[in-house]
């Protein structure tokens, strides 16, 4: 087992994912890349890795239980219980409330919300049973304050993701864990934000910046804990 700290970041992709974990491995900690297909950033996992720390990568699926407990047992074995967990998975398809399928309505809520429900509660189980605390992040949207026309899809499951954060913070804070919902108000510049030709300059988040911003959260003191961060583009209007 590793005694180096560790951190797993769960919907991990080449945007705001891959962002967290080059941010964690540069404080020279362990992470693990986790999302439904790991294909997709071994890569990058490679990259990031470097000497005193290891970068993988693991299939998970997030709204699976099975899963979910799968990727923390393995994670648990090779590094010993995470200090910091981060839970990034997202679904979104935008159409009408009208023509929208209880199928499309019920994975985006499971992705959003359940996925961070199995998430959170098997990082709580494993930082309780070490006894040292750690910081477990939720990454919200827009959507998790307000519910706009035909982003009633994202809005529920992002809604619940609050609120599952908030009563987390309440119940695991007095225990050394703290858990911080972060509200991302714009979009990232992802990759497939950029190839679709929606590299709008300002307006758009850069996802090394806003990583940077779930770091200095997870580093908080005790003393002074934040448990909900807005972060913008400066010329987002709110």
């Amino acid at each position: 087992m590793d005694e180096k700290r560790l951190a797993i970041v769960v919907g991990a992709g080449p945007g705001l994912g891959a962002s967290l974990a080059h941010r964690f491995a540069r404080a020279s900690m362990n992470v693990v890349m986790a999302c439904r297909h790991p294909a997709r950033i071994d890569t990058l996992a490679a990259e990031f890795s470097g000497i005193g720390h290891g970068v993988c990568s693991r299939a998970c699926d997030a709204c699976d239980e099975t899963s979910v407990q799968a990727l923390f047992e393995w994670s648990e074995e090779r590094f010993g219980p995470p200090d910091v967990v981060v839970y990034n998975a997202g679904a979104f398809v935008q159409r009408s409330l009208l023509d929208t399928t209880a199928g499309e309505f019920e994975h985006c809520w499971r992705t959003g919300c359940l996925g961070g429900f199995l998430v959170g509660r098997e990082a709580a189980r494993s930082m309780l049973q070490r006894g040292e605390g750690g910081v477990i992040l939720f990454t919200g949207a827009t959507a998790s304050l307000r519910g706009g026309a035909q982003f009633h899809n994202l809005a529920v499951g992002k809604f619940g993701l609050r609120a599952l954060a908030q009563s987390m913070a309440r119940e695991l804070g007095p225990q050394g864990i703290h858990v911080a919902h972060v509200v991302i108000d714009g979009r990232i510049r992802a990759p497939a934000v950029v190839e679709q030709g929606n590299d709008d300059g300002a307006r758009l988040l850069d996802p090394d910046e806003v990583a940077e911003a779930y770091y200095q959260l997870a580093m908080q003191p005790r003393s002074a804990w934040t448990q909900e961060l807005d972060l913008r583009p400066w010329v987002e209007r709110f």
